[in-house]
């Protein structure tokens, strides 16, 4: 039996420890924001947070988690208001399929808690790990720096 913190809510879950963490997320807490991409930590998609640091939950075995602080897609908003970066997205159009975006988005948000003010270098090593099929990189740019300037139209 594992006890499990996911965005503020601790579970006793009965897993194996090597289950990658994305299922628990999904399937034992039902979060689906963090979604599926390729198993392998290469796309991005499953991005969340461990005590603050980005991480690919599909290759993150659960049973290194005990005692951590994780964070998804869903503990991003607070009570119903969207955090800077998301109302960014929405302002600069950035989604089109919108499959990667939470991941996107879970690793923009940590690149802005560390840096207020990124460059366009310190944008694309911070998102270098996420990959959006829809190549919407350049909105994915200007949003991150939307949000970083505190220029949001809601």
């Amino acid at each position: 039996m594992l006890e499990i913190t996911i965005n503020d809510q601790t579970r006793a879950i009965d897993v194996d420890p090597a289950t990658p963490l994305l299922w628990v997320i999904r399937e034992q807490f039902q979060l689906t924001g963090t979604k599926f991409g390729c198993g392998i930590a290469q796309c991005g998609a499953c991005t969340v947070h461990i005590n603050g640091t980005p991480v690919r939950s599909c290759v993150t075995p659960v049973g290194s988690v005990e005692g951590k602080r994780v964070n998804t897609i869903e503990s991003v908003a607070k009570n119903g208001d969207l955090h800077p970066i998301q109302q960014a997205w929405i302002d600069e159009q950035v989604p089109q399929c919108g499959y990667c975006q939470s991941g996107q988005i879970m690793s923009a948000l940590a690149l802005l808690e560390g840096n207020a003010n990124p460059t366009d270098e310190d944008i694309d090593t911070a998102m270098r790990g996420n990959i959006c099929r829809c190549g919407t990189y350049s909105r994915i740019r200007k949003a991150i720096k939307r949000a970083a300037s505190g220029e949001v139209l809601a």
